[in-house]
C-alpha cells in the first residue's frame, strides 16, 4: 500500500511540474489568462469608430501584449496603444504596427 501511495505522490508531482509555466512557454492558468487579455485588448481596439476597419492583431504572453499590423497614421497607432495599455492586466504593450 505505500508503494501505491508513493507512486500516486509521484505522478502527481509530475502533472503538477508538468503545468508549470517558463520562460519560454505559459502555464496553463497563464494560457487562460493570456487568452482573455487578447479578448479585452481586441474587444477595446474594435470598440474604437477610429481604429475597428484597420488591421491590428494581438498577441498575449505572460501579460505582455504586442500589437502588430498596419494602420492608416502615427495617431492611430498611439490610440491603439493607449487602448491596449487601459486594460486591466496588461503589463506592457509591444508596438509593432506599421504605418501604410
Amino acid at each position: 500500500m505505500s508503494k501505491f501511495k508513493l507512486i500516486i505522490g509521484f505522478l502527481l508531482a509530475m502533472l503538477i511540474a508538468g503545468c508549470a509555466g517558463g520562460a519560454t512557454h505559459e502555464s496553463t492558468g497563464e494560457y487562460l489568462d493570456d487568452s482573455v487579455l487578447t479578448t479585452k485588448v481586441q474587444t477595446s481596439i474594435l470598440g474604437d469608430s477610429r481604429l475597428k476597419l484597420l488591421q491590428i492583431n494581438v498577441e498575449t504572453f505572460k501579460g505582455v501584449v504586442q500589437l502588430s499590423g498596419f494602420v492608416d497614421s502615427a495617431g492611430a497607432a498611439t490610440r491603439a496603444v493607449e487602448l491596449a495599455r487601459t486594460v486591466k492586466g496588461v503589463k506592457t504593450v509591444n508596438n509593432s504596427l506599421i504605418v501604410k
